[in-house]
């Protein structure tokens, strides 16, 4: 008995020395509308200029202002880069699911739903064509609507730890527009 009170004590000692929730963590950041003067973080350019997906991240170091991405596929580039800052607190992805097929031909601003980019599914290789030219991976919160727009645009639907470096690093698509969307052949909701 005399063990088991000692080894109680301990570790109430232990918890007790060990930091709370409550007083060293701050809460996961809510993600932001894009406003007017929001640049991509690798290309600089305003990202209401451009149509399709956009994605966020929230760094420790500056909490209250997110990094901005101009397509989907690039926080997988600056999540793998060494050279990039690793306090990633959150990172979110504009939910392309039921969105109206004239939206996904504008710049995704007051109406964009934004998700957690890790829970998020993702068609990649589809016939879709990002607001830079590229092919972009398309998230989704539902993944029937993933797999809907599959049957429709073709691709595959991967979640966030199986992208491939193979997507994430391909070379634009040939004679691809440059600066705006290709739209899907119907939104996904339909």
């Amino acid at each position: 008995m005399k063990k088991i009170m000692l080894t109680l004590f301990a570790a109430a000692a232990l918890a007790a020395c060990s930091p709370s929730d409550s007083g060293n963590t701050a809460a996961k950041p809510q993600p932001h509308a894009i406003s007017d003067n929001a640049k991509g973080y690798f290309c600089t350019m305003n990202l209401p200029e451009h149509t399709g997906p956009k994605a966020q991240i929230f760094l420790e170091s500056k909490p209250d202002e997110p990094l901005w991405f101009s397509t989907v596929t690039q926080i997988f580039g600056f999540v793998q880069q060494p050279g990039e800052p690793k306090d990633i607190t959150a990172m979110y992805v504009t939910d392309m699911g039921g969105l109206p097929d004239a939206d996904w031909e504008k710049p995704l601003t007051a109406n964009a739903k934004w998700i957690d980019a890790k829970t998020a599914h993702y068609v990649i290789e589809s016939k879709y064509i990002g607001g830079m030219g590229t092919q972009d991976a398309i998230p989704f919160s539902d993944p029937a609507q993933a797999q809907a727009f599959v049957q429709k645009n073709g691709g595959r639907v991967v979640s966030f730890d199986q992208m491939p470096d193979s997507f994430i690093y391909a070379n634009p698509v040939t004679g691809a527009p440059t600066g705006t969307g290709s739209a899907p052949a119907a939104s996904p909701a339909s």
